[in-house]
């Protein structure tokens, strides 16, 4: 069980002392817990992956379970048929890598001077020592598991999309859901959650079944599809393992934005400047947001850094994610065909299956798999480009870019295509309309910027991807001699 720091103290005081403590713990918790808490409210929209999802979506912080309708979806003559979700997993624990930076860090500021522990001019403490002293709850079987706020982001999405689809997530449809995961336990647990959310919508008040006893049983594991990238030879030989393929993460690490931070952090904390690095800063900004998302407390890490820190903070984590799975190499998004054309295999089905007055075998197919798996996919068909690609040293030309990781893929982001049959159409073509959805709202069209599009006319953008690109042969590994793709 965890505790905080003054719950190590309750055994050794009286009943009614306790009780006080505990109702003045409580009632500090409540004012941390504030949604509008000025420093979490700053620091949040910069946090990169480690995003919420209710700071990509700030309507939600009022009621997480009310199905907020986008004006633009379609809705009388046409009736959605068939729903293709790819869902990444929910908030989780920080990985066992980044608790053991976290660790080394909070070794440094433990192992401060005497002199170090200075009160300042409001007879306060330093944060250096603060943050010494505030526990550190984190422990390696942590390691990037699903939290309760995580299992609560599934639940509340699945609500929300059953209220939002309602002929879709019938009761009677129940049985035909179509769930597939990365083999991640913290997939494989969203997926679980978000199908005790289905329960609870079919069958409020009642506690769910074990998701081996549902009648649509549990999610079936398929890396290939939701870990590509893991499958992908020349991605792992051209970018994972290649030393060199993260060279401006590197370079900005190094350069005039961080070495400001790391001068700025060393001296708040009054440890030497040489003890720091970019990847101690780094975690020590994912610390404010891991406490935020996980626990709802704004913890002392947060005060380390202002707004001006948090953006440079968030174009280190945003370089990574562009070019280790955005834009930076095209391996990166071609390695993603594979799952972009069994989105599409469904939709076809669909369409068949419906110009045939049958029922449609798989009304709602849910992919559980992680921001490797979204980005990818996002960037091959052509989201979130910027003119120029992102690089150690135009920080500031960037500062208006469109490709920001934590506004795309926070935790329990959502990429959802939508088919619909319209009745009364004047031609064939005109039957089947498509619709996208990021993190439940339209997405318009990366091609025309319309917000429907006849399905015929998005297959026909996307013929390439769905004819010529075969994994097997970009995920070759080049022969020698081969030139690099880097944009």
């Amino acid at each position: 069980m965890l505790r905080g720091p003054r719950h190590l103290l309750w055994a050794s005081v009286p009943p009614a002392a306790a009780l006080a403590a505990a109702l003045l713990s409580s009632l500090v918790r409540c004012s941390l817990l504030e949604p509008r808490d000025p420093v979490a409210t700053v620091l949040s929209p910069y946090f990169g992956t480690k995003t919420r999802y209710e700071d990509v979506n700030p309507g939600l912080l009022s009621g997480r379970e009310a199905p907020w309708r986008d004006p633009e979806l379609l809705e009388g003559a046409c009736t959605p048929v068939q729903l293709v979700a790819l869902i990444r997993h929910g908030t989780r624990y920080p990985t066992a890598k980044q608790i053991r930076k976290l660790r080394q860090l909070h070794g440094l500021l433990q192992a401060r001077g005497p002199g170090d522990d200075a009160v300042g001019s409001a007879g306060s403490r330093d944060l250096g020592a603060a943050l010494a002293d505030w526990p550190l709850w984190y422990a390696d079987w942590m390691d990037g598991q699903l939290v309760e706020k995580g299992r609560q982001d599934m639940r509340q999405l699945a609500l929300r999309l059953a209220s939002l689809f309602p002929t879709l997530f019938s009761q009677e449809n129940y049985g035909r859901l179509q769930l597939i995961t990365s083999s991640k336990h913290r997939c494989v647990d969203s997926g679980a959650a978000f199908l005790q959310g289905l329960w609870q919508h079919y069958h409020p008040g009642l506690p769910p079944p074990d998701v081996e006893d549902m009648e649509c049983g549990p999610p079936k594991i398929n890396d290939k599809l939701m870990r590509f990238f893991d499958h992908c030879e020349k991605f792992l030989a051209e970018v994972e393992r290649n030393a060199t393929a993260l060279y401006h993460v590197e370079a900005f690490k190094t350069g005039p934005e961080m070495r400001n931070i790391l001068q700025k952090v060393a001296a708040t904390l009054k440890v030497p400047v040489n003890d720091l690095n970019a990847d101690l800063i780094q975690v020590a900004f994912f610390t404010c947001s891991f406490d935020l998302a996980i626990k709802d407390i704004k913890s002392p890490w947060c005060d380390v850094f202002d707004i001006d820190d948090a953006k440079v903070l968030e174009y280190l984590n945003d370089l990574k994610q562009y070019w280790k799975r955005g834009y930076g190499y095209t391996i990166n998004s071609r390695s993603s065909c594979t799952l972009f054309q069994d989105i599409f295999q469904h939709l076809d089905k669909a369409v068949e299956q419906k110009q045939r007055s049958q029922p449609v075998s798989s009304p709602v197919i849910l992919q559980f798999g992680h921001a490797e798996t979204l980005l990818p996919l996002l960037s091959l068909m052509g989201y979130f480009k910027d003119r120029e690609p992102l690089t150690a040293y135009n920080y500031k030309e960037q500062m208006h870019r469109k490709f920001r990781s934590g506004h795309i893929v926070p935790y329990a982001s959502n990429l959802v295509f939508v088919l619909y049959h319209c009745e009364n159409a004047k031609t064939p073509e005109e039957e089947f309309r498509v619709q996208l959805l990021l993190n439940e709202k339209v997405l318009p069209l990366a091609h025309s910027q319309e917000t429907v599009s006849l399905y015929e006319d998005l297959k026909n953008h996307y013929k390439d991807i769905l004819q010529s690109c075969q994994t097997s042969e970009e995920c070759e590994l080049a022969k020698a001699n081969s030139t690099s793709d880097e944009l």
